[in-house]
């Protein structure tokens, strides 16, 4: 798909690129929202700006895709773009929104590299952009479709019918919509946007897994409250509903989205989580109860005490209903109300690991890639395993092979 002259010049200057993509995205991202600062209402994360994960996700993307291209310029990598088009679908990214990115994003790349950019190599890079930008936008219009919104529409209101502690600093929110239509089709594994307006009047949306069965009119979001790290900004939207939303009030909510659902397969599950990263894992449990599944499945979880791990009663109650599962939990402190727990970070050693499994990983990202990897020296391969991020994903890239 990329043209041979492009690719030379593509593959000349990825170095450079590379090296200066996070300048370039600083620069892009400061002059779009000069410029537009209406797409901070309600589309972008403000926290996630502060923090630098969205430049360097967005960094991280361009770089793995230009690479893909030149590693095989004859194909369009568009599975590595999956995961982008469900996180711009679960925010209303609409076509039309493309051409702006493409604006401030080439003229950031000319202002960083100045003259090393010629009318060549821009028109080299132009080409990749538009083959990044088209794949996404025909798999964003297939996904709108999938879940019957039109474009960008993927807003509804919904009614807090229970809202209920489950940690310190976790709480469940069980929602039915408020229009009186039926629920969306959604499933286990996938989330939605909850779009709240913040005390100065911006509009801010945060990703939430839906923490229970999908099936049926009724939706349930699990949602930590998020303390800024190192300096951080807290969670604008964790913190709003912990502090403001009750029962009877109304939340804004998208469709549900996201490419990391329970296969509809018999093979073996493993489902390995830790902290916050449980609340997809206990939705697909859920719907695996529901639906009566046979499957042998493996329910791992890492957290710092009992008392931390959200959802802990629920899970062994929804894995005691699973005729061929097993839960294995890891503490830093364990508790008398987990006996057989172990102690310190998750570790595969004794563990029945079966090749054939289907791996569901979720939580933070160290944790995650030190699964894996006991995973990988296991022989279970890596088109198995899957796992979720909550927030731009940092990792693409590198598990993108």
């Amino acid at each position: 798909m990329l043209s041979a002259e492009s690719a030379t010049l593509v593959k000349a200057t990825l170095p450079a690129v590379a090296g200066a993509l996070d300048e370039i995205t600083a620069r892009f991202y400061a002059a779009m929202f000069r410029d537009r600062p209406e797409l901070l209402d309600g589309m972008f994360n403000r926290g996630n700006q502060a923090s630098g994960d969205q430049r360097r996700a967005l960094a991280g993307s361009i770089a793995g895709f230009a690479t893909a291209l030149l590693a095989d310029p004859g194909t369009r990598p568009d599975a590595l773009l999956a995961r982008i088009a469900h996180k711009h679908t679960a925010v209303g990214v609409t076509e039309d929104q493309y051409t702006i990115v493409h604006k401030y994003l080439f003229g950031a790349i000319a202002e960083v590299l100045g003259d090393a950019v010629t009318p060549e190599v821009a028109a080299a890079w132009d080409e990749v952009y538009w083959l990044m930008a088209g794949a996404l936008i025909a798999q964003e219009a297939r996904i709108y479709q999938a879940a019957g919104v039109a474009p960008g529409e993927i807003w509804r209101p919904w009614t807090v019918v229970e809202r209920r502690e489950e940690a310190p600093g976790v709480v469940s929110f069980l929602l039915r919509p408020a229009d009186g239509r039926p629920a969306p089709a959604a499933k286990a594994g996938q989330y939605v946007s909850v779009r709240t307006r913040m005390t100065d009047g911006v509009h801010q949306l945060r990703q939430y897994s839906l923490s229970g069965d999908p099936g049926g009119d009724l939706r349930r979001i699990t949602v930590k409250r998020v303390t800024g790290a190192d300096g951080g900004p807290d969670g604008e939207v964790s913190d709003l509903l912990h502090r403001t939303v009750r029962p009877g009030d109304e939340l804004t909510l998208s469709a549900p989205f996201g490419d990391v659902v329970l296969d509809e397969s018999d093979t073996p599950l493993v489902l390995a989580s830790a902290g916050i990263g449980c609340t997809p894992m206990v939705g697909m449990l859920a719907r695996l109860a529901a639906t009566g599944s046979t499957r042998p499945v493996l329910v791992l979880h890492a957290d710092g005490s009992p008392d931390e791990h959200a959802l802990r009663t629920e899970t062994r109650e929804l894995t005691g209903r699973l005729p061929r599962a097993r839960s294995v939990f890891w503490y830093d402190r364990p508790g008398a109300a987990e006996p057989d727990a172990r102690v310190g970070l998750m570790n595969l050693d004794g563990l029945d690991v079966p090749v054939d499994a289907t791996v569901y990983l979720c939580g933070p990202l160290p944790f995650m890639r030190a699964v894996r990897t006991q995973l990988l020296e296991r022989g279970v391969p890596p088109r198995a395993i899957r796992y979720e991020v909550f927030g731009p994903d940092l990792w693409l890239p590198d598990t993108a092979a």
